[in-house]
């Protein structure tokens, strides 16, 4: 079976987004109980038209419950179990076992994901989650191919999902008290605010002036604890040949503009196969420098020292709402101005094609030599016939 490609939805628009460039499936979480509390996450409302959304056009949905659960949570949460029941979600992911014990006890038509968080590393912790009653485990970011393969083999029957591209956390298993203790917000109850990708001094505390010291790595920086980005996308193949049944994307908190270059560029290598074009495609939105992390064995490259969130190689310039005669309308996201090349990203054949922005237009009509004001909408000529849900882009 072909694996799944799976990308996240921060929101609504994030959902059609991914499902648009080729996702076969989102994960996401409501306004309670799951790890990424920032994202503007759905109500209950939201889920159930997520659903209906994902499902008329043949796509699954998982949904984000895996805090680590305090008592004062689970009268909330068999509630919740109960309406991701009602409403035949694909899937929720779950971390904490009290959360799991109870999962399948009132909802037990509900299909569980043991969540990342659970720390999933070896063949007896996959095999007692499906004793348990799990049909898949989404597998912890230590693992090498060898020990995925191996896992997959004592264990067939259970599903093996793995994280393929973005952001990780430089603690275990993503299980950190760093924010904790420095901004008082709890991560692993979604309330991480990345104190990992801060840029850190120390201070003498001998001396009577307290003086403050950069730290650096070989003269490159100070983000000591600043992982690298998750990059598999040259070794799909052999995650699927180790036991992968789905590949997944990390991402929630990230614009809509980065999901679309990256499920589109992970669709296109799924579908056709790496290339260099493609592996490049990657850069195209702004992310760290790239890492295979432990998949092919050990690994001492895994830190960023140089930069939180660089730039990537293209600006996203706007969002394409339909065309017509010859004219695309858009919705404007950075400043772009009559004469300038503009790029298109679509998971249709227009992908990657140039446009001149000719007689631009403002919402009125009226002739605009520069789109400057954001979320305006506007108008100029454009020889492809492009949708909603296509973006445009400027290379730096």
């Amino acid at each position: 079976m072909k694996p799944e490609l799976l990308a996240p939805a921060g929101n609504f628009q994030k959902l059609k987004t991914a499902i648009y460039y080729g996702a076969d499936a989102v994960y996401l979480g409501g306004k309670a109980f799951s790890l990424r509390s920032f994202a503007d996450n759905f109500t209950d409302e939201e889920l159930a038209a997520a659903l209906s959304f994902a499902h008329g056009c043949g796509k699954k949905v998982y949904i984000c419950a895996n805090i680590f659960a305090r008592n004062g949570d689970f009268a909330a949460l068999t509630r919740y179990f109960g309406l991701l029941n009602e409403l035949k979600a694909d899937g929720v992911l779950i971390s904490d076992l009290g959360a799991f014990r109870l999962c399948r006890r009132v909802a037990p038509e509900l299909p569980v994901h043991i969540s990342t968080q659970a720390n999933t590393l070896n063949r007896e912790t996959a095999a007692m989650y499906r004793d348990l009653g799990a049909v898949r485990a989404v597998l912890a970011r230590e693992l090498s191919l060898e020990e995925i393969s191996e896992i997959h083999a004592a264990v067939p029957d259970l599903e093996l999902e793995a994280f393929v591209h973005g952001a990780m956390c430089i603690s275990y298993s993503g299980r950190c008290l760093l924010s904790d203790y420095l901004d008082g917000r709890k991560s692993n109850r979604g309330e991480c605010v990345q104190a990992c990708r801060w840029r850190y001094r120390i201070q003498s505390g001998e001396s009577r002036t307290k003086e403050w010291y950069e730290i650096e790595e070989d003269g490159r920086g100070a983000y000591i604890l600043n992982s690298r980005d998750l990059n598999m996308s040259r070794y799909l193949k052999e995650l699927a040949a180790a036991g992968v049944c789905s590949f997944k994307i990390e991402g929630r908190m990230k614009s809509e503009y980065y999901l679309a270059t990256v499920v589109n560029a992970y669709r296109r290598i799924m579908d056709g196969g790496y290339t260099a074009a493609l592996g490049g495609e990657l850069g195209c939105a702004a992310r760290r420098a790239f890492t295979t992390a432990y998949a092919l064995g050990e690994n001492r490259e895994t830190e960023d020292y140089e930069n939180s969130v660089p730039e990537g190689k293209c600006v996203y310039i706007a969002n394409v709402l339909g065309s017509r005669d010859g004219r695309v309308l858009v919705e404007m996201r950075n400043r772009f101005r009559e004469g300038d090349t503009l790029e298109i990203l679509s998971p249709d054949g227009y992908f990657g094609r140039e446009i001149a922005v000719k007689d631009l237009r403002n919402a009125a009509g009226e002739p605009c030599p520069d789109a400057k004001l954001v979320q305006e909408r506007y108008t100029f000529e454009c020889p492809y016939p492009l949708q909603e849900g296509d973006m445009l882009r400027r290379r730096r």
